[in-house]
């Protein structure tokens, strides 16, 4: 590119790039298999100003804080080799930039009129969550995540994102979900059911669906406890029963099985029900995997298998990985994603399966990978006895 060019787009965000700057974002890019958007907004870190880029390429999102002659160089950079076109809002004025497939260059400048906007320097901007902070939630008060006036407790903060993000898992498979008809919707294993009564809340009184949604637990107290709550808030289509995942058998057909924490093969018989009700949604978070790190045998991985601490860490996910494999082998797109955050508890991957209905080609590949680790589990067993 002419020199000349480059130090008019130098000069141009060499004035931009300061405490006045809103956003500016960076589209248009040159090459379709490298960084497809980039934006940039000032933060103020320990008391210094500097400024946050964030780049999206595939499915992922990058982040880095510069101060302001790195992220003028960093910027001339992608604009002049990476992107076409940068749309720039500062306080004062909106400015565009566009750089044709020739390489000739049009700076267009407009002078903001009207209510000047504000520009918020916090280095984490507060998330919008599906139960906002603010709007008293009856269930959230009386489990003591809540304040009466909405206000989250703090100590129970990483409850509340965790109901959030569960949350935000349910809300990508709507799709799958019938809306004109009634949702029956199990939760094995549901305890002090912080999940189970935010799963109703969302759905019913958010969404506007027609479910009934049933949670068994093995403890009595608790079961009883979950009943009162939901008679008090008028719950009416939520029961609680108290029994083993292995034994239920109160229903003949399930849209939406969730299992949160089961323990050990319980996870397992919960899956194996949900497939052989032909579940549409299936969401599960495993817990104490014990079962593969009693059978892990391998040659290969014996000096690795040798170290506890390995050998659990590895039998959990290879556990999860078998489970997400069995599902898809009976039809479902399997994914597992990440639940919350490592630093709170390390048993954070959810299964999430939806029912797609035609059986992934896997069963030779899985089949060698249960030889290769000596893997006999429930879920195999479960599915094909």
């Amino acid at each position: 590119m002419d020199i000349q060019i480059e130090q008019s787009i130098q000069q141009t965000l060499t004035h931009t790039i300061s405490p006045d700057l809103i956003e500016a974002v960076f589209s248009n890019p040159r090459r379709q298999d490298d960084i497809f958007k980039c934006k940039i907004r000032p933060v103020m870190i320990k008391h210094n100003l500097q400024f946050q880029t964030e780049e999206w390429k595939g499915k992922q999102v990058f982040h880095q804080n510069l101060d302001k002659e790195e992220a003028i160089s960093y910027l001339c950079r992608v604009l002049t080799t990476q992107f076409r076109q940068a749309q720039i809002s500062t306080l004062t004025e909106d400015i565009t930039i566009l750089i044709s497939k020739k390489g000739k260059v049009t700076i267009k400048s407009k002078k903001r009129s009207g209510k000047t906007p504000s520009v918020s320097l916090n280095h984490n901007r507060s998330k919008k969550y599906l139960l906002e902070e603010g709007c008293p939630v009856p269930f959230l008060v009386d489990l003591g995540v809540m304040t009466p006036n909405g206000s989250v407790i703090r100590s129970r903060y990483d409850k509340y994102r965790q109901i959030n993000r569960f949350l935000e898992f349910v809300e990508d498979v709507l799709p799958r979900l019938d809306k004109n008809k009634e949702l029956t919707i199990l939760d094995f294993g549901c305890g002090k059911s912080y999940l189970t009564f935010a799963l109703y809340y969302y759905l019913k009184q958010l969404k506007g669906y027609s479910i009934r949604i049933i949670g068994l637990d093995l403890k009595e107290d608790v079961i009883n406890h979950c009943n009162s709550l939901a008679q008090s808030y008028g719950y009416d289509t939520l029961h609680f029963l108290q029994g083993d995942i292995a034994d239920y058998t109160g229903v003949d057909q399930v849209d939406m099985v969730v299992t949160l924490h089961a323990c050990d093969t319980a996870t397992d018989y919960a899956l194996a029900k949900a497939v052989n009700w032909n579940a549409k949604v299936i969401l599960s978070v495993p817990c104490c995997q014990h079962e593969l790190n009693q059978k892990i045998q391998n040659d290969i991985l014996k000096p690795a298998l040798k170290y506890g601490i390995i050998k659990e860490r590895m039998s959990a996910l290879f556990t999860d990985a078998l489970r997400a494999e069995h599902l898809e082998a009976c039809g479902y797109r399997t994914q597992l994603l990440e639940f919350i955050d490592m630093e709170h508890t390390p048993k954070n991957i959810l299964i999430r399966a939806v029912y797609q209905g035609t059986p992934a080609e896997n069963k030779e590949a899985l089949s060698a990978l249960e030889d290769f680790l000596n893997a006999d589990l429930t879920l195999k067993k479960l599915l094909h006895s």
